[in-house]
C-alpha cells in the first residue's frame, strides 16, 4: 500500500527506451475489443497485433469503476474507484499479468491508461484522505469545472501526501504486472513537477514509456516521451471538411519543429476513443481524405497510433459507457497500416524522435493545396512525399530541396522510379499522395 513517508526521487532529463525508436502505438479499448471484454480474450489477438506490426499496446484504464454518479450501464473507465485493483469486468490481476507476459514473449510492450487528475466519487481516498481533494466554497468535492465530468471529482496536487501516493501507485503496477509505462489522462491538469518525479521513480524500476494526453513542450523535458498532436488531427479534420487548407497544416509542422525539442515524439492519429465516441468515426471525420491522413500519420514526423478496430474498417461509433463490440474482418485499411508500419521500420528516416530524420519542406507551385517534404537520414536513407489536400487533381512542379541526388522508388510497389529533382512534375489525384523511398540494400 503506498504511503506518504518516503523521499521522492529527483527528476532527471529523460531518455527514451531503445525499443521505442521505430514503435507504433495500438490502443486497446478492452470493453469493446472482444465479446468477452476481458484481458484473457484480448490476449488471443496478440499474435495478430504482432503481425500487424505494432509495438506498444495501450490498455485503457484497468481499475475498478465507481458506482456513485456512474454514467451509462458500465460507467466511464476514467472514473477510478481503486488505483490498486483490477476491474473485474476485465478479469483478475493474474489475467493482466498473463496478458503482459504473453505480449512480452511476442516482443510487444504494454502501457496502461492512468487517471491522476480525478477519481470516482466513491474512491476510498474520499474517506481516508478527504484533504487530498479540491473543494468548493462550501467545502464540497468538485468535478473538473466547465466539462460534463460529474461522475468524477478533482484531486489537489498541492498535497504532498497525494503526490507520494500517486507516484507509488503507478510504481505498484510496474512492479506487480511488469507493465512498460503509462498513457496519462489529461496530463496537463496535473503539475509537470509531479510527472517528472513519478517518471524518475518508475525509471528506478525499469525503462518506461510515458504518453501524455496533452500538447505542451515542457512535459517532454523530464516526464513524457510522447504527447498528443491534437492540433494535427484537428487541422487535418478541418481540411477534410473544407474549413482549412494545406497552408494551415504547415503551421502545425512549423510549430512542431521550432517550439518543441528535437528529441520528442508527437502522437499522430486519425481516431481514438474520444474521437470515435463523441465526434465520429474516421470515415465521418475524414471522408475521401482518410487514406491520405493515415499515410501522413506514419510518414511525417511523429509516433503513429491506431485505435481498436481501425484495421478492421470499423465504421461505427462505439458506445462509451456500455458494452459494444468491434466486428473483426479483413479490410483494406488494415493492409494499408500493415504496409506503412513495415515501411516505417525499414527506413530510419521514418523512425521516432531523434532516431529519425527531420521533415524538410520541398517547395512546389501549389502550396495552398499540396504539402511536400523530404526526410533525409544521416545514414543516407531518405523518404520524399507529397499530399494533395484538396478535392481537385493537382499537377505540381518541385523546387530544389535536399536529397535529390539519392534516387527513389515508389514506397508501395518498391520498384517504379520516383523522379525527385528540381523541376520534377508530379500528378496527384484529389486527396492523393505519392511517397518515394531510397531503395534498401
Amino acid at each position: 500500500m503506498p504511503t506518504s513517508d518516503h523521499t521522492p526521487a529527483a527528476p532527471v532529463r529523460l531518455t527514451h527506451p531503445e525499443w521505442s525508436k521505430d514503435a507504433v502505438i495500438y490502443q486497446i479499448n478492452q470493453r469493446h475489443f472482444t465479446p468477452e471484454g476481458t484481458f484473457a480474450a484480448a490476449a488471443e489477438h496478440l499474435p495478430r497485433l504482432r503481425d500487424l506490426g505494432v509495438d506498444i499496446l495501450w490498455l485503457m484504464p484497468i481499475n475498478p469503476i465507481g458506482e456513485q454518479n456512474r454514467k451509462g450501464g458500465l460507467g466511464s473507465p476514467y472514473a477510478v474507484r481503486d488505483y490498486l485493483a483490477v476491474n473485474p469486468e476485465f478479469g483478475t490481476l493474474g489475467d493482466l499479468r498473463d496478458f503482459v507476459d504473453r505480449a512480452h514473449d511476442l516482443g510487444l510492450r504494454v502501457i496502461v491508461d492512468w487517471v491522476a487528475n480525478h477519481t470516482a466519487w466513491d474512491n476510498a481516498l474520499t474517506t481516508e484522505h478527504p484533504e487530498w481533494y479540491r473543494t468548493d466554497f462550501k467545502g464540497d468535492f468538485v468535478p473538473t469545472p466547465w466539462w460534463d465530468w460529474d461522475d468524477v471529482i478533482d484531486l489537489d496536487y498541492d498535497q504532498p501526501g497525494l503526490r507520494a501516493y500517486m507516484a507509488q501507485a503507478m510504481a505498484h503496477w510496474v512492479r506487480e504486472a511488469d507493465i512498460d509505462g503509462f498513457r496519462c489522462d489529461v496530463a496537463g491538469y496535473v503539475p509537470v513537477d509531479f510527472w517528472e518525479t513519478a517518471r524518475a521513480e518508475l525509471e528506478a524500476i525499469k525503462p518506461v514509456f510515458l504518453l501524455a494526453e496533452w500538447e505542451n513542450r515542457d512535459l517532454h523535458v523530464g516526464a513524457f516521451d510522447a504527447t498528443y498532436a491534437w492540433s494535427w488531427n484537428e487541422t487535418m479534420h478541418h481540411i477534410a471538411h473544407g474549413r482549412a487548407s494545406a497552408t494551415d497544416l504547415k503551421v502545425y509542422y512549423a510549430w512542431n519543429e521550432r517550439a518543441y525539442p528535437r528529441d520528442v515524439m508527437r502522437m499522430l492519429f486519425v481516431s481514438n476513443h474520444d474521437k470515435n465516441a463523441w465526434e465520429g468515426t474516421e470515415y465521418e471525420q475524414f471522408g475521401p481524405m482518410l487514406d491520405a491522413a493515415v499515410v501522413m500519420s506514419v510518414v511525417s514526423e511523429g509516433i503513429p497510433m491506431i485505435y481498436s478496430g481501425q484495421e478492421a474498417g470499423n465504421d461505427r461509433r462505439l458506445t462509451f459507457f456500455d458494452k459494444d463490440e468491434i466486428v473483426w474482418r479483413e479490410d483494406p485499411q488494415g493492409e494499408l497500416y500493415r504496409r506503412l508500419i513495415a515501411l516505417k521500420k525499414a527506413h530510419p528516416a521514418l523512425w521516432n524522435a531523434a532516431w529519425g530524420a527531420r521533415m524538410v519542406r520541398v517547395p512546389n507551385d501549389a502550396e495552398d493545396r499540396v504539402i511536400s517534404f523530404v526526410r533525409v537520414h544521416e545514414s543516407g536513407d531518405a523518404v520524399v512525399a507529397a499530399f494533395n489536400l484538396s478535392d481537385a487533381p493537382a499537377r505540381i512542379t518541385l523546387a530544389v530541396a535536399p536529397g535529390q541526388d539519392l534516387g527513389y522508388v515508389d514506397a508501395f510497389d518498391g520498384d517504379s522510379t520516383v523522379e525527385y529533382a528540381e523541376g520534377s512534375v508530379w500528378e496527384l489525384p484529389a486527396w492523393g499522395y505519392r511517397v518515394g523511398v531510397t531503395p534498401r540494400a
